[in-house]
């Protein structure tokens, strides 16, 4: 069974080399890994390039002008020819070596279409450091309507889910990745399993919680994401989720 391993890259010299490096040390071996760059402007595509050969032939890379991140982890989509695809962003890293072997494993059941598990935070000062635990174990596909999704970088999803369903919608800024989920767990019904394991170490600072603009975008974007797939709402459903997410630091 083939993985394909999506990264979507854009100015990313600072964090890429260890992301890929993550890809590398799995210890499952039938990867194929893809490599979407916007056109970065600094020394990302040449540690690209440093990386390449050290894939022997597993790994594929583009670069050119998109339409935002959406438009361009869809060409990723377009490009993957594995049977399960993930996406692993370029700030991220597989926490452990074993990651993409467990996932590989689940998918032997062949009535599952999709696995997730957990992902943890860290500062960039201390990488080995977790300050915030998020974990998918209690996920029922009720809680969408609180704005509450499984880790979404530990999600990964037969191809066949994605050519049913659908790509992600450029239409959205930063909530694609909930609005897929909406989609495939309530207009697709998808079954998916848990895995009770971390899979991803994410620096703090994403784009959905950098600033007070973004995360009313956020709101914004995740109410119509609940009701164009027919999920009774409301934005003030969808801010209780901040409650629920406090319990997820560590102090």
């Amino acid at each position: 069974m083939k993985v394909s391993i999506i990264t979507v890259a854009f100015n990313s010299v600072a964090t890429i080399a260890h992301c890929m490096q993550s890809v590398l040390d799995q210890s499952y071996s039938n990867i194929e890994y893809i490599v979407v760059d916007g056109l970065s402007k600094d020394n990302t595509l040449n540690i690209v390039r440093e990386f390449e050969p050290l894939f022997a032939g597993k790994m594929r890379w583009i670069s050119e002008n998109d339409n935002g991140i959406y438009d361009a982890m869809n060409k990723g989509l377009h490009m993957a020819t594995g049977d399960v695809v993930g996406i692993l962003n370029s700030d991220d890293f597989f926490t452990d070596n074993d990651v993409i072997e467990k996932v590989a494993q689940a998918f032997t059941d062949d009535k599952i279409d999709a696995v997730y598990g957990d992902v943890h935070f860290v500062r960039e000062t201390n990488l080995s450091r977790c300050v915030r635990y998020y974990s998918s174990a209690g996920f029922r596909p009720w809680w969408l309507r609180f704005g509450i999704m499984p880790a979404h970088p530990s999600f990964y999803a037969r191809k066949e889910v994605f050519q049913k369903a659908g790509l992600y919608k450029t239409d959205y800024k930063i909530g694609g990745d909930f609005e897929m989920m909406v989609r495939l767990f309530k207009r697709f019904d998808i079954k998916t399993k848990y895995l009770p394991m971390v899979f991803v170490t994410m620096r703090m600072g994403g784009a959905s919680t950098k600033n007070v603009g973004s995360r009313l975008t956020l709101l914004r974007e995740d109410t119509r994401a609940c009701r164009e797939n027919g999920v009774y709402t409301h934005p003030l459903l969808i801010c209780l989720k901040y409650f629920y997410k406090v319990l997820e630091f560590r102090f």
